[in-house]
């Protein structure tokens, strides 16, 4: 079974807005701490920036 975790925290954190989920990519990229990652194992933090930058690469492609 695949735990939604993940999944549920991207969706927080995009509520923030592009901006914040740039930084947040920044930040998962460098070990810092970022909101609603606190009760993720390592796997699951990969999974939140995985997503995230998919989520951005449509929004920055869409940009150019």
């Amino acid at each position: 079974m695949t735990s939604t975790k993940p999944h549920h925290c991207v969706e927080l954190l995009c509520a923030n807005g592009c901006q914040s989920v740039r930084d947040y990519i920044r930040r998962l990229e460098n070990g810092e701490p970022v909101p609603h990652t606190e009760t993720l194992n390592e796997d699951e933090k990969q999974t939140v920036l995985s997503e995230l930058k998919a989520i951005m690469a449509v929004y920055d492609n869409n940009n150019s």
